[in-house]
């Protein structure tokens, strides 16, 4: 799992229990997967077709520092599968976890287009294609 964003929870993300607000974690993670969608399919015109069930496991608290991690799973036709988890930075405490989120390629009116891709380019981060340790 690759664990680039870190988020810091701050008195306007928290619900009225005095917790991270699912909703507020849920934009930031379309956010980063997204932004993981576009630069592996190298196209800024994907969308978010698919979020499966969502495992809310501990909660964040005002002053945690949050970092989501995101890692390709599968790569479909015009489609890149991945998975995600969210985490307490300095606990580890597992915040969140989804099994599979699912972004589709799309041309400039918005049908599905063909990627090429089949694994995931690492390149980006200024390396070779290997897959960085845990």
């Amino acid at each position: 799992m690759n664990f680039y964003t870190r988020k810091w929870v701050k008195p306007e993300d928290l619900n009225p229990n005095g917790t991270l607000f699912g909703g507020t974690l849920l934009r930031w993670i379309d956010e980063e997967a997204v932004i993981y969608a576009i630069v592996q399919l190298n196209n800024p015109h994907v969308v978010t077709k698919f979020i499966s069930e969502i495992d809310f496991v501990n909660s964040a608290k005002k002053g945690d520092i949050v970092e989501l991690g995101i890692q390709a799973t599968h790569f479909g036709k015009s489609s890149i599968t991945m998975k995600c988890e969210v985490r307490n930075k300095i606990s580890r405490k597992t915040i969140l976890r989804i099994d599979k989120l699912v972004f589709v390629n799309v041309d400039e009116h918005g049908n599905p287009k063909p990627h090429g891709k089949t694994e995931i380019d690492y390149s980006f981060m200024g390396i070779e294609n290997i897959p960085p340790t845990e």
